[in-house]
């Protein structure tokens, strides 16, 4: 099992452990709750805009990990894990351009890149230990 399967000791009925026993997962729902907060005293008229994005994009990134967890097979969980990566990105660049306009300080933004960097890490080592020809445990 890599970083990004390892858990908090917690198994599901049968021993199969359970989306919310992802270092991945764990950590990509600490970053919801901190773009939330990053977004909360953001330009109002933002609302519908880029801070809708960037929590949609956050948001999005726990919900693909869990829900490829909770399908069938490798390959599918696969495709979620890759999904969620790629809103992961996303976000990064949504952060970026926050920045860049003046809603976010480089303060805030550096410690969102790095919790950004630290989710992506663990998300790549789910998708490449999915992507091996070594079976899941």
């Amino acid at each position: 099992m890599d970083d990004g399967e390892r858990g908090n000791g917690r198994t599901r009925i049968g021993g199969k452990q359970g989306y919310q026993d992802l270092v991945a997962w764990q950590k990509a729902m600490e970053l919801v709750t901190a773009a939330y907060r990053e977004t909360r005293n953001w330009p109002h008229e933002e609302q519908y805009g880029l801070t809708s994005q960037v929590r949609r994009a956050a948001v999005a990134i726990p919900s693909n990990l869990a829900e490829g967890r909770g399908r069938s097979g490798r390959r599918e969980f696969a495709h979620h894990v890759s999904i969620a990566y790629g809103s992961l990105c996303e976000l990064e660049t949504q952060f970026l351009i926050a920045e860049q306009l003046g809603y976010s300080n480089f303060e805030a933004t550096k410690s969102l890149m790095d919790h950004i960097a630290d989710v992506r890490r663990l998300t790549s080592a789910l998708l490449r230990s999915l992507q091996s020809s070594t079976p899941a445990h």
